[in-house]
């Protein structure tokens, strides 16, 4: 018997679907057949209709009802007309195809010109049939209870909701954490080869520590207004160094991070969540609202590491080198395994569900 509380839906999950690596369409193909053998949905990342409908042909096909979303360009600003009117062009285009679009969130969101802007972004999406829901993505670095208070005061829009990155909320609690015990220096500008590390490594540890309880009172402070919820989900450090892209965030829930001393009888460091902290992060989110109006995305974004391609080998028979394709093919096993992390995270508390 369910909770009546709770729909035993399972959530929305995705994964970024991006070339991240050289190469041609074989690797969009060897992700289209990676994300179809461990059924996640495509969270593709296009600025423009144009890019995204190429894209398109290369969605995952295990299911019909496969979700698929669009991360619009980060530079995109609906404060501005003509952010407002690209949002608007590839909800045209993709009603009825795309289920949701990301637009980052910017710091004038505070102002009540920002709001009105965002107000006739809506107003417009409702009026058109099958359009999908923009979520507004945490990046800008507010404080998590702005982020929160604006779509309190937006909670009555329909076709807008909020995407917790919880790495981007991480790493700003990690930042402000530790310049509370050291002021005016920046966590993110320590390395693995600094001098003063073993003086604070403890304090960097302290600081790291403090970042989930920041993210699961954000979800309760969302959940609150009953709107769907978008995550970004992925780890991170400060002295995270394995990034291709130089990030101290977007690494996988399953690193942890290496360093050339001991701290607490070990020489590698614990990210911001880890498994536990994943299963935390999930478990407040079906606390807080119903699987069905919960999705996931994973942005954990490649490491360098090669896996033989093995059954999808036929796809790059073509190329006489095929080390950037094995390179692809170990980024898509860790979003694999991560969405593993996901799936499991998600069946524990919907079978607690049921007695």
């Amino acid at each position: 018997m369910s909770s009546p509380n709770h729909s035993v839906t399972s959530p929305r999950t995705l994964a970024l679907f991006q070339k991240r690596i050289a190469g041609d369409d074989s690797l969009l193909q060897l992700a289209q057949l990676r994300f179809e053998q461990a059924g996640l949905g495509a969270e593709f990342y296009a600025g423009t209709p144009d890019e995204l409908e190429r894209l398109w042909a290369f969605r995952p096909l295990m299911r019909p009802e496969a979700p698929v979303s669009v991360h619009l360009d980060r530079d995109l600003n609906v404060f501005e007309e003509r952010g407002r009117k690209l949002v608007l062009d590839f909800a045209t285009r993709f009603r009825g195809r795309l289920w949701g679009m990301v637009a980052h969130d910017r710091c004038e969101m505070t102002r009540r010109d920002y709001v009105l802007a965002i107000r006739e972004l809506a107003f417009r999406l409702e009026e058109m049939p099958d359009s999908p829901r923009l979520f507004v993505e945490y990046a800008a670095g507010l404080e998590p209870a702005q982020f929160a208070e604006f779509f309190e005061r937006t909670r009555e829009l329909e076709r807008i909701s909020p995407c917790i990155d919880v790495g981007h909320v991480g790493i700003r609690t990690v930042r402000h954490a530790y310049s509370r015990a050291h002021p005016g220096e920046d966590v993110c500008t320590l390395n693995l080869r600094d001098q003063l590390l073993p003086e604070v490594i403890a304090d960097v540890q302290e600081a790291v520590g403090s970042a989930l309880d920041v993210v699961l009172e954000l979800i309760g402070a969302l959940g609150k207004l009953k709107k769907p919820l978008h995550f970004h989900l992925h780890d991170g450090h400060p002295l995270w160094a394995c990034s291709r892209a130089g990030l101290s965030d977007h690494m996988s829930f399953l690193n942890r991070v290496p360093i050339p001393l001991e701290h607490d009888s070990k020489r590698a460091l614990d990210p911001m969540f880890g498994p536990s902290g994943l299963f935390k992060i999930i478990t407040r989110s079906l606390e807080a609202l119903g699987a069905d109006c919960l999705s996931f995305t994973l942005e954990v974004q490649p490491t360098e590491g090669r896996i033989p391609l093995g059954d999808a080998a036929y796809l790059v028979g073509h190329w006489r080198d095929t080390s950037n394709a094995e390179r692809m093919n170990y980024w898509l096993s860790v979003l694999a395994e991560n969405h593993q992390l996901v799936a499991s995270a998600l069946q524990t508390p919907l079978r607690n569900q049921e007695y």
